[in-house]
């Protein structure tokens, strides 16, 4: 088992830059695959990043390539999104997700690759 706790919502204005992080406790962090998704009001949740379990490969949904960073440390089991430039259209639920995996690839992007789940945090952009 592997609990995850989001943080570093808020409410901010467009252009802005917000850092979400995600706390795992349970098994060994480094054998997780980590992904961020987001779920909008009224639309499906969608992928936004994941990274492999060293840390060393990413994927990026294409709505936020360029200006979202996905990354791990795993000494402190701890995963992060820094966002830049946000935009209106971000304004979601994030939540993290974990995967045992015994490969080193972020190419994760489905909510079904995944096994556990944050309570989600939430970020508004206004414009």
């Amino acid at each position: 088992q592997v609990q995850l706790v989001e943080s570093g919502g808020g409410l901010v204005q467009a252009g802005a830059s917000l850092r979400l992080s995600c706390a795992a406790s349970g098994r060994t962090f480094s054998s997780y695959v980590m992904g961020w998704f987001r779920q909008a009001p009224g639309k499906e949740r969608e992928s936004v990043a994941a990274i492999s379990r060293d840390g060393e490969s990413t994927y990026y949904a294409d709505s936020v390539k360029g200006r979202g960073t996905i990354s791990r440390d795993n000494a402190k089991d701890t995963v992060y999104l820094q966002m830049n430039s946000l935009k209106p259209e971000d304004t979601a639920v994030y939540y993290c997700a974990a995967r045992r995996t015994f490969d080193n690839s972020p190419y994760y992007y489905t909510e079904d690759d995944y096994d556990y789940w944050g309570q989600g945090t939430q970020v508004t952009v206004s414009s």
